[in-house]
């Protein structure tokens, strides 16, 4: 069951109270779970089961995205911002110091809260942050153009398309190496967490001029890359290990963007070996 929390941050305006939807299951030493931009919690369904037998697994929705209203007005989407918050809510859930693994943004979320010292750990999946200008750049563009699919479709028409390979393909090929393997329902909700991403352009704009550049020098940090990654290409992992030199650099053969779907065996070993700690 989605459980929802509701805490309070510091901000320039002052104090805000803002809620977080998030799944929880499992037992062991905490690990929270960050999805990327337009996405929501359950793009780490297919290796959820599998975590959840070692670790107490908590996935979020960030704010802005899927079922979390959007931050305060006034409270920016900036890294540092929402690292805090992030910081504040494992504080509220009473995690202390967690593991946490990330995809795409939660990638960079991820090292963000590694950087401030707040995790045990740190599992990368694809994290954004370590692309050139040019990279950026095709990166939003095709976000952009994803967001713009999505928002465009009527409801019936993204059902239809669902139903066939072809169709998931065109929905979600772009951050799958497998879309075909998605089922139905599992692409619906994804394209119409995508549409209604109330954080979407704020994060995009936020994130403009992000460069993660910084060491990690006492946390363990595991960055891994899927070899067919065709939004955040996997020469990017190269810059990530030279910023991160401590860091564990993990090829996923066979996966795309968003790995979790595509081989949840592997990802969900790499993040269990990233936690163990």
């Amino acid at each position: 069951m989605v459980a929802d929390i509701s805490f309070s941050i510091e901000s320039p305006q002052g104090v805000r109270t803002l809620s977080v939807a998030y799944q929880r299951n499992g037992s062991g030493e905490p690990l929270l779970l960050l999805h990327g931009i337009g996405h929501h919690w359950q793009a780490w369904e297919p290796v959820i089961r599998i975590l959840a037998a070692e670790r107490d697994v908590i996935a979020v929705d960030l704010p802005g995205f899927g079922v979390s209203p959007p931050l305060p007005d006034g409270v920016p989407y900036d890294l540092a911002t929402v690292g805090s918050v992030l910081g504040a809510l494992c504080a509220a859930l009473g995690i202390g110091r967690p593991h946490v693994a990330g995809n795409s943004l939660g990638g960079l979320l991820a090292l963000e809260l590694g950087r401030a010292g707040l995790v045990r750990s740190v599992t990368a999946l694809s994290p954004a942050g370590f692309w050139n200008e040019r990279e950026r750049i095709f990166a939003y563009g095709t976000l952009k153009a994803l967001r713009a699919g999505a928002r465009s479709m009527p409801l019936p028409v993204i059902e239809g398309l669902s139903r066939s390979a072809a169709g998931r393909t065109a929905l979600t090929g772009a951050v799958y190496a497998r879309p075909a393997r998605r089922s139905s329902e599992s692409v619906v909700a994804e394209t119409l967490a995508l549409r209604a991403a109330t954080g979407f352009d704020e994060t995009l704009a936020a994130g403009r001029d992000v460069l993660f550049a910084d060491d990690i020098p006492d946390v363990p940090v595991t960055i891994a890359w899927g070899a067919r990654d065709r939004l955040l290409l996997r020469r990017q992992g190269i810059r990530a290990k030279r910023a991160i030199p401590g860091a564990r650099l993990v090829r996923l053969p066979g996966c795309g963007h968003v790995p979790m779907s595509d081989d949840p065996a592997l990802v969900a070993r790499v993040v269990l070996d990233g936690s163990s700690v």
